[in-house]
């Protein structure tokens, strides 16, 4: 199925432009030469991102869940709540770390879980930022990033489709052969 065409208001992204846009934020950071011992990435729009990058650069996995988006069924930003606890692969959070997440969009969440991540870990040497997006109107800038976004649009990826779909549609919908449009 194709997808609708994006405007300055709605961007639609396939599942091959996503991948494509993980291997474009690989590429930018390993040119730019900085070096990094962890990544963490920021739960749920982060995971798949920040999964690929650690693949790529064979490199231990945090993972930091936050949720802000859950108004009027996800799409507004409401109060920010960030784990209390880090999962992570190999030893604790130190070092030089690459934050990874999918966009930053008003910057709030970037702000607040970086001064977070570096005030509960002090070991954290140093702290770099990286995005697929990044939204014209943000707070924040990333150190990092593939596309900037000076309309704000709203990014329709890939993986939406199942925050529609419940276990008891499931069926009707792999029989179907409905994949994201």
């Amino acid at each position: 199925m194709s997808l609708p065409p994006s405007t300055d208001r709605d961007l639609w992204i396939s599942w091959d432009e996503y991948h494509s846009l993980i291997e474009r934020l690989a590429l930018a950071v390993h040119e730019s030469g900085w070096k990094f011992d962890k990544i963490v990435c920021l739960a749920r729009g982060g995971v798949r991102v920040g999964d690929v990058l650690s693949r790529i650069y064979d490199m231990p996995l945090g993972i930091l869940a936050t949720s802000s988006y859950r108004e009027a069924a996800g799409t507004q930003q409401g109060q920010l709540d960030i784990a209390q606890f880090i999962t992570i692969t190999r030893g604790t959070l130190d070092g030089r770390v690459l934050l990874v997440d999918d966009m930053v969009d008003t910057g709030m969440t970037f702000n607040r879980v970086r001064d977070h991540l570096l005030s509960q870990f002090p070991a954290i040497t140093e702290m770099k930022t990286a995005v697929l997006w990044w939204k014209g109107h943000s707070q924040a800038t990333p150190d990092y990033y593939v596309d900037k976004l000076p309309t704000n649009p709203w990014i329709h990826q890939p993986f939406e489709d199942y925050d529609s779909i419940r276990p008891h549609q499931l069926e009707a919908w792999v029989r179907k052969g409905v994949r994201s449009k």
